[in-house]
């Protein structure tokens, strides 16, 4: 897509997020209308980004392999990313969420891809502002974003490799009193639980206990929270771990 396309996608975007919210051009003593020219190609922008989703949706329901599937996301991403950024900016002008299935389903692949800092603007827009996700789904908005996120966390930390923190925190205090199954948060909470224990081990192998202690007793409340909500959650051996480490870091050397 060109410089001067995703420039144009961005702008019509922004305007179709108005339009659904009532916005446009005021006149004095008149409630905003927007000019029919404007509206309309708004409209007609936004049901061919509507079809576009529907053609790759078709595709991608076409492919058996998961690994392929990722890979289509990761080449169908780019083109969506100016209609997104648009949505965005003219859904944050009208004080309330975008309508459709297309942000929350490229909210999802980026979520899919491994794409966890971008797609938090849109993790967050969509919690904050309760945008309903399409059927095909079959989960709330709130519990999916929690679950998929934190089996992507648990998954690269068992391979041994560092998750995002504050992607997870975030994520945290978004869903804070939302309700979800016990058995999914847990999952939040384990995952934070490791990245801490995770990060504290890091930075003891660095010499640096007094920044350790603080995020090992993180680790533990994180963990107890997650054996709280679900007692086969799998945190109990870590639990252990951690409390023997705390209770080693806080024992005055003789």
């Amino acid at each position: 897509m060109s410089l001067a396309r995703r420039h144009q996608a961005r702008i019509l975007a922004a305007q179709a997020a108005t339009l659904s919210h009532g916005g446009g051009t005021a006149t004095a003593g008149s409630p905003a209308v927007a000019p029919p020219s404007v509206d309309r190609a708004a409209s007609t922008a936004a049901a061919q980004v509507a079809m576009r989703l529907t053609h790759d949706l078709r595709r991608l329901k076409q492919i058996q392999s998961i690994t392929l599937k990722i890979a289509a996301k990761r080449e169908m991403l780019p083109e969506y990313a100016p209609w997104i950024e648009g949505l965005l900016s003219g859904a944050a002008k009208a004080g309330a969420g975008a309508s459709g299935d297309v942000l929350p389903t490229i909210m999802v692949w980026k979520i899919d891809v491994g794409d966890f800092a971008g797609a938090m603007p849109l993790i967050e827009h969509v919690l904050r502002h309760d945008v309903p996700m399409p059927q095909r789904y079959e989960r709330t908005a709130a519990t999916l974003i929690t679950e998929e996120v934190a089996e992507a966390a648990i998954k690269a930390q068992a391979a041994g490799e560092p998750f995002d923190l504050a992607v997870l925190e975030q994520i945290e205090a978004l869903v804070d009193g939302v309700d979800m199954h016990d058995q999914v948060r847990a999952k939040l909470m384990k995952a934070i639980g490791f990245e801490l224990d995770r990060t504290a081990r890091a930075a003891a192998e660095a010499g640096a206990d007094a920044q350790a202690l603080p995020l090992l007793c993180r680790s533990l409340v994180a963990l107890n929270e997650a054996q709280k909500l679900h007692d086969r959650v799998g945190v109990k051996s870590t639990i252990k771990a951690v409390t023997k480490r705390v209770a080693e870091l806080q024992t005055p050397e003789t």
